[in-house]
């Protein structure tokens, strides 16, 4: 059945940390990481089945801390990655790690969302992303066509590849790079492009955006001031390869072209007003489910047309593009 409405969860801990498990293109599942400085933070693995309109859910342990940032092999199904808050000589350093979940969770065997008596399952450590020379990890991302052994990792000023060797349980650094000159040289995000054989990958620090040539681990181009403010994230269209869009605290969305970063292709702001005629470039929809910041949205990878959004009280929202538009462009 397909409805328009939201489907909401409710975690008890507050929460940041999003992502959909990439490699599952058949169910509809989100991963979302907690942050308690008081109690065992978790990783609640979320399925949704759209016929139904039910959610069920399990929990992972996640010990170790704080949970900044998730990302899931596109590989493996039971691979996945965080960077997380670890207490290091009266300072807070940011790590990050490679998981398997445990092999019982098998899909069909979830819990219901009223179902708390179950107990949590255990993650096992594959390997470390040892980090103590650069600094602490803003994300991890993984090569995105690939078989689940590179990832690029973002520590401070510097942008670290990875080769995962013997099933993840060892990463070797392949190669790095790091940010030279003025400003604030610390990496905010970072993404790596579907396209040119995953040897693209863009980050960003405070207001300026960076292309990076993988095989080379030089710059391909820079836009500095790319937005008046902090630039928070960034991604790319999966359906036209020289296409990135980007978000900053100036509160407006850009869409580059990278083969001439000199302006934006587009730029939508705040204001922008709803479209009555898609698929003109302007706000479609806003969905207000939400009571508090909203830190991640991502689209489901089983289903285009759907995606959730997680804001810091743990409230995750599961939402439609709204059909009338789907079939407008669909049809």
């Amino acid at each position: 059945m397909e409805d328009d409405a939201p489907v909401i969860y409710g975690l008890e801990f507050q929460a940041r940390a999003l992502t959909p498990q990439t490699a599952e293109t058949d169910a509809i599942r989100f991963l979302v990481g907690t942050q308690s400085l008081k109690y065992d933070n978790q990783i609640h693995i979320v399925d949704f089945d759209d016929e139904n309109n039910i959610i069920s859910k399990n929990v992972l342990l996640h010990q170790v801390g704080e949970i900044w940032h998730i990302s899931t092999s596109p590989a493996d199904k039971g691979v996945l990655a965080t960077c997380y808050n670890k207490p290091s000589d009266s300072k807070v350093l940011t790590c990050a790690a490679v998981w398997r979940m445990p092999k019982e969770l098998e899909p069909g065997g979830h819990e219901s969302p009223d179902d708390s008596t179950s107990p949590a399952h255990t993650l096992e450590l594959l390997c470390h992303l040892d980090n103590t020379a650069h600094g602490s990890m803003a994300c991890v991302a993984w090569e995105p066509a690939g078989d689940g052994k590179k990832v690029i990792s973002l520590a401070d000023s510097h942008i670290l590849l990875w080769d995962l060797q013997e099933s993840s349980s060892q990463a070797v650094l392949a190669s790095s790079a790091s940010l030279e000159g003025k400003g604030q040289l610390k990496f905010t995000s970072g993404r790596w492009s579907p396209h040119h054989t995953g040897t693209q990958v863009a980050t960003a620090n405070d207001t300026t955006i960076r292309g990076w040539d993988t095989r080379s681990m030089s710059q391909i181009y820079c836009i500095e001031n790319a937005h008046g403010q902090l630039v928070r994230d960034l991604d790319f269209n999966p359906n036209k390869q020289y296409y990135l869009a980007s978000c900053g605290d100036d509160c407006k969305v850009k869409f580059w072209d990278t083969r001439n970063v000199a302006e934006p292709v587009k730029t939508l702001e705040q204001h922008s007003h709803w479209s009555q005629e898609p698929p003109q470039d302007s706000v479609i929809a806003t969905y207000e489910e939400h009571e508090d910041s909203v830190y991640a949205v991502d689209w489901s990878s089983a289903d285009p047309w759907l995606f959730a959004s997680l804001s810091y009280d743990g409230r995750l929202v599961i939402n439609r593009v709204p059909r009338a538009l789907k079939y407008h462009i669909l049809l």
